[in-house]
């Protein structure tokens, strides 16, 4: 039986990456390098701002042990005045949570953003009462792909694993999926490619939101 549906943010849900962009692109100038481009933000994101941080400063060749810090403080900062900028559901999402929602799922949602930038995008795009649960990163939870967050969210839905579909886009979020025990499920209209979403064998890979709720009545009904 499935009981809850718990969505990845950037990359699964909203479309981030102008915001994200922009952010990187407004800290970086302000440290002399130039900028980074969308592709590149779909690649480096994921793992949480300290590590984007840290990617972007390594395609400049910079000193992360002299700049990381300031840097990462700096972008939190900015990335505070611009998370959301363009930022929007992918096409056909709302409509895949209705569906999702109308038969009974909770509804949840699992980011390596800070709490308060996780909060300040699904409320913004999706309201308040849609999902149940909106989780970003925690005190003392180590950040995703460790299955640790995942598993505090289940518990507080009063779901087991097996009862959880858990939808990603990234190769950080198939390794989350699979260490907790849920059922893994890779989208193409995010931030990575089918290769690396396969080499962590998920149980299905779906090319649009539009097959979410076909998706939900085959695990229901088998």
């Amino acid at each position: 039986m499935i009981r809850c549906c718990v969505f990845d943010l950037d990359g699964t849900l909203l479309n981030t990456t102008y915001a994200l962009q922009r952010s990187m692109n407004l800290t970086l100038a302000e440290f002399g390098f130039g900028e980074i481009s969308l592709a590149q933000v779909k690649q480096y994101v994921g793992n949480g701002s300290l590590n984007y941080c840290r990617r972007a400063l390594d395609y400049f060749g910079a000193d992360k042990e002299a700049l990381l810090e300031p840097v990462s403080r700096r972008y939190a900062e900015l990335f505070q005045q611009h998370c959301g900028y363009r930022v929007e559901p992918y096409e056909g999402m709302r409509e895949a949570l209705a569906f999702l929602s109308s038969r009974g799922a909770k509804l949840a949602v699992l980011s390596n953003k800070p709490q308060s930038r996780t909060e300040d995008n699904i409320y913004g795009a999706f309201g308040r009462e849609l999902f149940e649960a909106v989780r970003g990163e925690q005190p003392g939870i180590p950040l995703k792909p460790d299955p640790s967050s995942l598993l505090a969210l289940l518990r507080d839905l009063k779901a087991a694993p097996e009862e959880c579909l858990y939808f990603g886009d990234t190769g950080t979020d198939m390794e989350t999926g699979t260490r907790a025990g849920v059922h893994t499920i890779g989208v193409l209209w995010g931030f990575r490619e089918i290769e690396e979403l396969e080499q962590y064998h998920p149980e299905a890979i779906l090319g649009s939101p539009a097959g979410i709720p076909e998706l939900y009545q085959r695990k229901v009904n088998s």
